[in-house]
């Protein structure tokens, strides 16, 4: 059949979480808690870092980074997946459809690589203490974010560029509750084998080899402090930090593994795994870092007493 014979979607509509009017209601109660308390984690993270005259370090800039893509990131999905709960029939235009999926994979791949860059600067830190200063400079760690930030949108273009030339000709049913290329995909009115293998090199491998790299590194990290290092609070801060930044590693990568590191089949996990990835994983990195950080901690303290408890005096 010829492209032009197709009758072109122009909208999706979205199967939801769930169809039953009390679960709606109750999910949009859990899920609003979990987005009205990831921005102002995140947002206090930041201010706190920009703040606090101590907190000067690499690790404090890439970790700023870090919560400013977990605001967007959960920004993706969270808000169009709150009002459809209140929608009868959840629909979103192919435009719409396009745009969330790109910016989906572009900060999601974003966040990656971010991580990746994090390992490094655990790895100057503890392996190159006396040099740490000078490799780890604020010039150096602009140019690793902003390449973190160019690979997330080369990562995104490639699956966008996969999509948009697939044709649509219905049905334009998506069960879920935002747009993913594993939904998406599924629905084409072609054989999309040679794209979907390609999304599963880009996607899926990447996440996979980062993963085990990342969990080698650390592994390779702990392995230096607990032999060389005696058990003073220096080494105990860096052992609490290298766990954070493992506990984000293993939340951010699993879901990802699960969902693109496979054939795009359906199964009954997918949405649950779906909503860890988009909703709960931001919710858990500020917890991570300001349960684990007694620095941050400290400083998130401070900027409460001096901004917000004085003004209330």
């Amino acid at each position: 059949m010829e492209p032009a014979n197709y009758t072109r979607v122009t909208e999706f509509v979205l199967t939801g979480l769930s169809q039953t009017r009390e679960v709606q209601l109750v999910l949009f109660v859990i899920f609003l808690s979990f987005y009205l308390f990831i921005l102002p984690g995140n947002i206090l993270i930041i201010c706190t870092i920009r703040l606090d005259p101590h907190l000067t370090s690499p690790m404090y800039f890439l970790l700023a980074n870090l919560a400013f893509l977990d605001i967007w990131y959960s920004s993706i999905t969270a808000p169009k997946m709150l009002v459809d709960f209140f929608v009868e029939r959840k629909r979103i235009s192919f435009g719409g459809c396009i745009t969330q999926l790109f910016f989906l994979h572009f900060v999601g791949a974003s966040e990656m690589f971010l991580l990746t860059v994090m390992a490094f600067d655990r790895y100057a830190a503890i392996c190159r203490p006396l040099h740490y200063a000078t490799i780890m400079n604020r010039r150096l760690c602009c140019i690793l974010v902003a390449l973190s930030w160019l690979g997330g949108f080369i990562h995104s273009i490639i699956q966008v560029a996969l999509i948009v030339r697939l044709p649509f000709c219905g049905p334009n049913e998506l069960d879920s509750y935002f747009c993913d290329i594993t939904q998406v995909v599924r629905i084409a009115c072609t054989n999309t084998f040679p794209e979907e293998l390609v999304m599963i090199f880009s996607s899926g491998l990447i996440s996979v080899v980062c993963f085990i790299a990342l969990l080698m590194s650390y592994a390779f990290l702990l392995a230096m402090l607990k032999k060389h290092s005696g058990s003073g609070e220096s080494t105990s801060r860096a052992m609490s930090t290298c766990y954070s930044h493992i506990t984000i590693v293993v939340f951010m990568f699993g879901p990802s593994i699960y969902i693109y590191a496979r054939p795009f089949d359906s199964f009954s996990l997918d949405k649950v795994v779906s909503v860890f990835h988009t909703v709960i994983f931001p919710l858990l990195n500020p917890i991570i870092y300001t349960l684990r950080n007694k620095e941050v901690k400290t400083a998130m303290r401070k900027l409460v007493n001096r901004y917000i408890l004085c003004k209330e005096k």
